[in-house]
């Protein structure tokens, strides 16, 4: 089942449970692949790959992550709570995330790689990391990490 198809099945279960905030999350996505198939009809497509839908979710969740960040900082937790909520949503379509210890063996790995020794290295291990792991684990929480492997 397509991820539109299981949307539209998210749609009308959320109605029927009257969970509006579920409802809006979800006819968010819906509304976002709608409106990326339209994008890519110039190129004589009508639908969307799942590697597409799939970077669509993440780049929904992404806002979401960035969403929350601001509201904390402007001392607005009622939106960051509502964002939160969304994100969980949001995360049900997701690839599973990879644990920190996952992540850390990850950059080990690709420091190893490059030969990567000091921050100046750190586009060197980012490139080829986040394309390894597109999905799997958040950006920043990657970048973290490899700042903290090395700098030491």
């Amino acid at each position: 089942m397509s991820l539109k198809d299981r949307i539209g099945e998210e749609i009308k279960a959320a109605m029927k449970a009257r969970d509006k905030m579920r409802l809006n999350t979800v006819r968010s996505i819906k509304k976002a692949i709608l409106e990326k198939e339209i994008s890519v009809r110039p190129q004589g497509r009508e639908t969307l790959n799942e590697t597409e839908e799939m970077e669509l979710v993440m780049q929904l969740a992404k806002q979401r992550r960035d969403s929350i960040e601001q509201f904390e900082q402007a001392g607005r937790d009622d939106l960051a709570d509502r964002e939160r909520q969304e994100l969980e949503v949001l995360e049900e379509y997701l690839p599973q995330q990879m644990g920190d210890e996952e992540i850390a063996a990850a950059v080990d790995a690709a420091i190893a790689k490059v030969g990567a020794s000091s921050p100046k290295d750190m586009g060197k291990v980012m490139g080829p990391l986040m394309q390894e792991l597109k999905g799997r684990a958040d950006g920043k929480k990657i970048q973290t990490i490899v700042k903290e492997k090395l700098a030491n």
